[in-house]
This record gives C-alpha cells, sequence and structure tokens, in this order.
C-alpha cells in the first residue's frame, strides 16, 4: 500500500497492527504524528467510514496539521473524520446533548478569567475575608479538583477540618451553582458533564459507542483522570483503541495529568501490545546522546533509548552569565552570530525559559539590539481586554443567563451604570430567583436604583434585545460590524488618541477582520459556533512559525515544535529545577522530563546559560547552577568560559579575537584594558564573590562598593583589591 511507502518497519508495524488495544511509545522527534496520521488514512483506505473514527489531540493546532496531512493521503473523505482536542469534540457532543443535563445548547464556555471573576464575586458575595482565600488560589484549586473528578461533596467527605476548608467548600457549591444558573460550563466541565451524561443516560452512551468503532489518541501521556475515563467509557467493541505517546514527556502534572495513565496502559488494557518508535528524525545524535544522559536519571518511565542516523553535530554550549541581563545580552550577541555563520533566518531560533517573568530582560535585550521577536504564550489575542470586551457582547447575544459577560459590559462603553446599582440589582435578582438580564428590565422595581440610572439600564436592554432578534438573520460578522458600530467602541478608541488606545483599536478590528473571515469560511455557521471556535482557541495554536522573529516561550509551550537552534535559558537551582514542585521525587522528576522536552526541540545546536545572580522577588539572588547541568554526558557539553582562572573540566571552544559578537565571559581584570562598572560581577581573593554597587574616582584613588556574598558591602580600592571580572 502506498500510504506504508515513507514509513520505517517499527512504524509500519504500528500502522498495520489492528488486533486489539495497543500503545505507540513514540520518542522525541520519532515521527509521532507520522504515524498517527497514516495509521487513520490506513485505516480509511481499509473500509472503515472516516465518520466512525474519534482521533483526540491536545491542541487545535495539532489536529489542523494531522487533519491536512491526512487529507493529503486520502483526500475530502478526512473532513468526516471526528477529529479535534478533547475539549472541542465534547463541546460538540454537549451542544448536541445539553438539554439531556438541563443546560440549553447555547451554553458559554467560561476561560480561566471568566472562572475567576466569577469566583471573586461569589466571595464577595459571600463576605469572606480570610487571608488564605483568594479568586486565583480558590479557582486553581477548583480546576485541580475537577481534573481528579473530586466534587465540592467528595471533597467535604475528606477535607472539612479548617475555617478555610469549610469556606473553600461553601464557594466550590456556589461557583458550580452559578455556573449552572448561567448556562456556562467552565473548561474542566467540558469533560465532566460528558462523564455525567454518559454514566447517567445508557441510551446516549450506547448511540455514541456505535458511532465510535475506533478511538486514537495523541500525547496520551498528558491525558488526565476525566480524559482517560472518557476514553474507557467510550471504548469500541473488541477495543479498537489506539493511543500514541512518549512518558519522557508528561510535564503537566500542575494541571491533573496522569503518567500512570501511559505507564499502567497493560493493565488498563487487558492484551494490549506496545510498539516502540525509538529512531529519532530531528536531531544530532549529540543533542540526543545529551538528553538520554538526563532523562535515564528518571526511575519512572517506560525503558526506550532514542537513535539516529543523523550526523554528531556541534557540542552544547554552557553560558555562565553575572545576572539576567548579562544573560540576555550574551544570548542576543550568540543569536547575531549564528543568524551571520550559519545563514539562518530568525525564526530558526527559540528561546525557552522556566518561568514567565524571565522574558523581560530577554526582551529588553532584544530591544537594544534591534532584534525582532515575538512571545508565544504570553498576553493572548483573544485574552486582551478589548477583544474580551467585544466577545462578552456576543456571548450575551448567543445567552442572555450569562450573568459574567453581562456584567462585564454593564457600564463599558460607559453609560452612568455604577457599581453600587448593579449590586442593588443583583440583589433584587437572586431574591426573586431572576437572572440579571431579566432584572435588567424591571429596573424600575429596584427602588433603590436612581431613576435616571434605571432609564440607562432600559436603554441597554433594549439595545441587547434588538441584537437579539437580529442574531440569526445577520451573519456573525454583518451582527459584530452592525453592533460595534452603534456602540462606538471603535471611534471611542480612535478619538482617546493615544498610543494604548490606538493598540486596543487595531486588535478590535483584527477581532472584526477573524470574524468575517469565519463567516465566510463557514456561511451557515451560527454566533454559538463562532463563539465556541474562539473559546477553545490555546495560545500555541496562534503561534505562526512563518513570522521571521525570534521565539520566546515558556518550555510548556514549547512542547510539540522544534527548531535548529534552541536556548535553554535560566538553568539554576529553584528557576530549573523550580524547587516549590520538589515535594515528592515525582515532582523532581517532571522538572526532568521538562527538561529533556527542551533539549530535543533542537534539531541542530543547543545553547544552556545560568546565572550567577538574579533579581527575583525584589532582592538580588545568588544563584547555584542546575543540578541537571552536571547530570549532562561531559563529552556532549562546552564551556564558553573560564571559571576562577581555571579551565572547568570541559572542552571550551576557542573563539577568534575579532569576533564582533563573541565577548569573552571571564578574564582576568586588567585596568589598562577593561573598566569595571556597576552591576559587574566580581572575585576577591579573600571575601569571594560579589556585585559592584558604586564606583567613585580614577586611576590610583578609584573605589569600589562591593556586595559580597557572604562578607556584606565592603568599599575597597581597585589599585589593591586584585579583582577578577566574571
Amino acid at each position: 500500500m502506498k500510504i506504508l511507502n515513507s514509513l520505517n518497519k517499527e512504524q509500519i508495524e504500528a500502522v498495520e497492527y489492528n488486533a486489539g488495544p495497543h500503545m505507540i511509545v513514540a520518542g522525541a522527534g520519532s515521527g509521532k504524528t507520522r504515524v498517527l496520521t497514516h495509521k487513520i488514512a490506513y485505516l480509511i483506505e481499509k473500509g472503515m467510514e472516516p465518520s466512525s473514527i474519534l482521533a483526540l489531540t491536545f491542541t487545535n493546532k495539532a489536529a489542523k496539521e494531522m487533519k491536512e496531512r491526512i487529507k493529503s493521503l486520502i483526500g475530502k473523505k478526512a473532513e468526516e473524520l471526528w477529529m479535534g482536542t478533547f475539549h472541542s469534540i465534547f463541546s460538540r457532543i454537549l451542544r448536541i446533548e445539553a438539554e439531556k443535563l438541563g443546560y440549553k445548547s447555547n451554553y458559554s464556555i467560561y476561560d480561566r478569567e471568566d472562572s475567576v471573576s466569577l469566583v471573586g464575586n461569589i466571595i464577595s458575595n459571600l463576605n469572606i475575608n480570610l487571608e488564605s482565600i483568594t479568586a486565583n488560589g480558590v479557582q486553581h484549586k477548583i480546576s485541580f479538583l475537577k481534573n481528579q473528578m473530586i466534587s465540592p461533596e467528595d471533597y467535604e467527605k475528606t477535607s472539612y477540618s479548617t475555617a478555610s476548608d469549610r469556606k473553600f467548600v461553601e464557594i466550590y457549591k456556589e461557583y458550580n451553582k452559578r455556573l449552572f444558573e448561567n448556562n456556562s460550563m467552565d473548561f474542566d466541565d467540558l469533560l465532566l458533564k460528558p462523564i455525567e451524561l454518559f454514566n447517567t443516560n445508557s441510551k446516549v452512551l450506547n448511540y455514541y459507542k456505535k458511532i465510535f468503532k475506533y478511538i486514537l489518541v495523541d500525547e496520551y501521556q498528558d491525558t488526565n483522570i476525566a480524559q482517560y475515563e472518557l476514553i474507557k467509557l467510550l471504548s469500541p467493541a473488541k477495543d479498537k483503541v489506539c493511543v500514541v505517546g512518549d512518558d519522557a514527556q508528561s510535564i503537566y502534572s500542575w494541571r491533573g495529568a496522569e503518567i500512570k495513565n501511559m505507564l499502567n496502559f497493560k493493565k488498563d488494557f487487558k492484551g494490549a501490545k506496545i510498539f516502540r518508535l525509538e529512531q529519532n528524525y530531528r536531531s544530532t545524535k549529540t543533542i540526543l546522546a545529551a538528553a538520554d544522559s538526563i532523562i535515564k536519571n528518571n526511575t519512572e518511565q517506560i525503558p526506550k533509548t532514542l537513535w539516529t542516523e543523523n550526523n554528531d553535530g556541534e557540542l552544547i554550549s554552557l553560558i555562565r552569565a553575572s545576572d539576567e541581563k548579562d544573560e540576555a545580552l550574551q544570548i542576543a550577541r550568540r543569536i547575531k552570530k549564528e543568524i551571520t555563520t550559519r545563514k539562518l533566518s530568525l525564526n530558526d531560533i527559540a528561546i525557552f525559559y522556566r518561568i514567565n517573568s524571565q522574558s523581560r530582560a530577554l526582551e529588553d535585550a532584544f530591544r537594544r539590539e534591534k532584534i525582532p521577536y515575538k512571545i508565544v504564550g504570553g498576553v493572548e489575542f483573544y485574552r486582551r481586554k478589548e477583544v474580551k470586551d467585544v466577545l462578552a457582547y456576543l456571548r450575551v447575544l448567543s445567552n442572555p443567563n450569562d450573568e459574567e459577560s453581562l456584567l462585564r459590559i454593564m457600564n463599558f462603553p460607559q453609560r452612568g451604570i455604577g457599581n453600587t446599582s448593579i449590586t442593588r440589582m443583583i440583589a433584587f435578582a437572586r431574591k426573586l430567583n431572576l437572572s440579571l438580564y431579566q432584572t435588567m428590565m424591571r429596573v424600575f422595581e429596584v427602588i433603590e436604583v436612581k431613576e435616571r440610572i434605571q432609564k440607562n439600564v432600559k436603554h441597554f436592554r433594549l439595545l441587547l434585545d434588538k441584537y437579539i432578534g437580529l442574531k440569526d438573520k445577520l451573519s456573525v460578522g454583518e451582527l459584530t460590524s452592525a453592533l460595534l458600530d452603534e456602540l462606538g467602541i471603535l471611534r471611542m478608541y480612535k478619538e482617546e488618541n493615544t498610543a494604548d488606545s490606538l493598540a486596543r483599536y487595531d486588535n478590535i478590528q483584527e477581532l472584526i477582520s477573524a470574524v468575517q473571515d469565519f463567516s465566510k469560511t463557514n456561511p451557515k455557521a451560527t454566533l454559538e459556533d463562532f463563539l465556541a471556535e474562539v473559546s477553545l482557541i490555546a495560545g500555541v495554536d496562534q503561534y505562526d512559525e512563518k513570522v521571521n522573529s525570534v521565539t520566546l516561550m515558556t518550555v510548556h509551550s514549547a512542547k510539540g515544535l522544534e527548531f535548529p537552534i534552541v536556548f535553554i535559558t535560566g538553568l539554576e537551582e529553584d528557576i530549573f529545577p523550580l524547587s516549590q514542585k520538589f515535594d515528592q521525587d515525582s515532582r523532581l522528576e517532571e522538572e526532568r522530563r521538562l527538561f529533556y522536552v527542551a533539549l530535543t526541540r533542537a534539531k541542530e545546536k543547543v545553547y544552556l546559560t545560568y546565572a550567577r545572580s538574579r533579581y527575583r522577588f525584589g532582592e538580588v539572588a545568588y544563584q547555584s547552577r542546575s543540578r541537571f547541568i552536571d547530570e549532562i554526558d561531559p563529552n556532549t557539553i562546552e564551556e564558553n568560559e573560564f571559571l576562577s582562572g581555571k579551565k572547568a573540566g570541559r572542552k571550551r571552544k576557542n573563539f577568534e579575537s575579532n569576533d564582533e559578537f563573541y565577548q569573552p565571559d571571564y578574564e582576568d581584570f586588567d585596568q589598562e584594558r577593561r573598566s569595571l562598572r556597576v552591576g559587574s560581577r566580581v572575585v576577591h581573593q579573600v571575601f569571594g564573590m560579589g556585585k559592584i554597587q558604586q564606583i567613585n574616582g580614577s586611576g590610583d584613588m578609584q573605589k569600589v562598593t562591593i556586595a559580597f556574598e557572604n562578607y556584606g558591602v565592603k568599599q575597597l580600592l581597585t589599585k589593591f583589591a586584585n579583582l577578577k571580572l566574571i
């Protein structure tokens, strides 16, 4: 069969197998997507109806890429596949079956920000003042418990000992109640509600079990308990289930992912067969050897050894910097060097960091050095305030019970409806068991609200009613344009004429373009279809590899991507690995898997960087380099510097003295050749490591004020200090 021609022996065996449940353990860069897409195409070529195949992924980007690949193999039949993320597929099922759970099919989907806002309102309504109770913290805990399929009632039975526990349960119960009243679901409900549906309605479960004759799951190592339960519930006869993943890339336990779903696959699916894909097509032998030496330190894993026919490639470069600014500057210079010597494009280079705050110093350096860059996973387009404001209007037109969206737009643009009036309207609504939307037409009964404000509320309600009436008569693009024109939001931002307002203006224009494109591409689509698609877009889905700029992202955002050149930054204890995760060995193992993921994104060259000091939590912290550096096979790494006047014990690359981009990271201080500067890191033979805070005078009388790690602040004469610059 032609479909199999481009596959290796192990890949062909995995594609052709169809005798029962099976798991494909696909190492980094081993062609996982190729195998999965070819397997689906193979099944269809063998006679299986595309509409009977359920293929589940974790990002819309991956789903779109796979469907396009399958289409290139078998043609338009691929359009009939049930392929998408867990959340998008089960959101689609819930749209059809919502009424069986007491919801309407036009339910809203709350993102994290919406959920935090709802929790905050609940905390305020319940007059909870405990310091341990914050909206962000409560929302995170609720989400984690939902991923573990733990209801408020379940939690109440096991943890009800402290005042904060009791208040948390009260908030959790009210949160679920309010979601239901708002005809809304949060992201976690998109998995929990289908389970509830299938467990309480066998007729519906059997209907979907008959539809789905084959289930395939991508990135199985990232599935949580709820996702695992859905796979088990829908498993077809004869266990036609194929899961693909890599336990070495399981990095999402903080959001409920269970690596045990992969480790225990053979126990959970009797008679399961395991296939291993170990040939790597992405990276050099050196990069693979380094990654292998790291991951071998983990005890909880499925044994495998990646290999490649690629060349040896360059050694991994280790760079020590004095602080985060120096780290960013050295990275910027090496980027220029790579662009010049390798003739690469900027989009061939990625910078990874463990925590988002690390991007600030990098951005500063790139702006100074005039290096174009883009951040993946920053403030996503559909999460920007002005965009969410417009979407809130559309969500209310779709679902008038969506109280959170209605609250967001009640006084935007300003129409003289203040918080006090809104609070009184909500109290009235709760008392009479009405929605806030219903209360707007009865606002004249809320005697505490002034007559002028009552009129404003009524006029706003009439405006919403008008566009709700037009919702099914206009396309989504026409509806949005007409609404924005009447609201005058674009005009307001343009007339304000500040850099911020004009940026918001541009973002809303971009949203209008997105809506119009959606309408053209999907002429029969409804407003609900558009809102569902937008609600399920993640940051990585908006990553565009065609934009010619350096990519900055967290390592978590990088999974699934690849770049010729990769910089992994901030390799210091307490940052990478992140110390707060060391409450148990499994947490450290996940940090190690995260580092493994970072290494295996690189095709040709890896740079590792760490700083001796870093500004954190409002003060300078002196850092120890990451344990992961010392776990790397020493034959695969080189240090680009001298440490304390001696070689570091590993190979050192020799740079030409006329290299315009490279500057040595360490050299003996020479008064004639180089000047000390505020912020420089130095070594004193008695006081050890320190950082220059102040420099006064010149020549023989020059004095430096230095904050030493172990001896505090000292003032020294430069002439006699015998300082070494690092």
